[in-house]
């Protein structure tokens, strides 16, 4: 099954669950996946659509990280749910070790020297483990390894 057909089939088991933080978190979803869909006048592949997903994760880590330094747990809660429902719909996250072995594979790949050629490796890396590993976390990684 597709990604877009498994996210449409989780919005009807939502609505036939009567789950409305799932349904109105789904629904989200799916408007922020044909938004690009109109203006592209194709359907979104399945690596654009993981793309949203992980920038979707990304705006409710940060909202969760603002309420509860406005002391709303509830909230900050409610962000963490939907986080782990959109993680769902990404392929399985990677290793620590396998994303150091990603970002070493990376480095000798494009000759990286230095933290000049960061934007060399994290083009190669960001390509690679698109959906499955937090941008930031792969920044500080190849930063680190590219001796920063």
């Amino acid at each position: 099954m597709d990604l877009m057909s498994r996210i449409e089939q989780a919005l009807k088991e939502a609505v036939r669950k009567k789950n409305e933080d799932q349904k109105n978190a789904l629904r989200l979803l799916l408007t922020a996946v044909k938004l690009p869909e109109k203006e592209l006048k194709r359907l979104p592949h399945a690596a654009e659509v993981q793309q949203l997903i992980s920038t979707l994760i990304k705006q409710r880590r940060e909202a969760a990280e603002q309420y509860l330094k406005g002391n709303r747990q509830d909230l900050a809660r409610h962000e963490e749910e939907e986080i782990l429902l959109l993680r769902g719909f990404l392929p399985e996250a990677l290793s620590p070790g396998e994303l150091e072995k990603m970002v070493l594979e990376a480095v000798a790949e494009t000759g990286a020297q230095s933290l000049k050629d960061m934007g060399k490796v994290m083009k190669v890396l960001m390509s690679r483990v698109a959906g499955r590993a937090d941008g930031k976390e792969v920044n500080e990684l190849a930063r680190k390894k590219l001796g920063g």
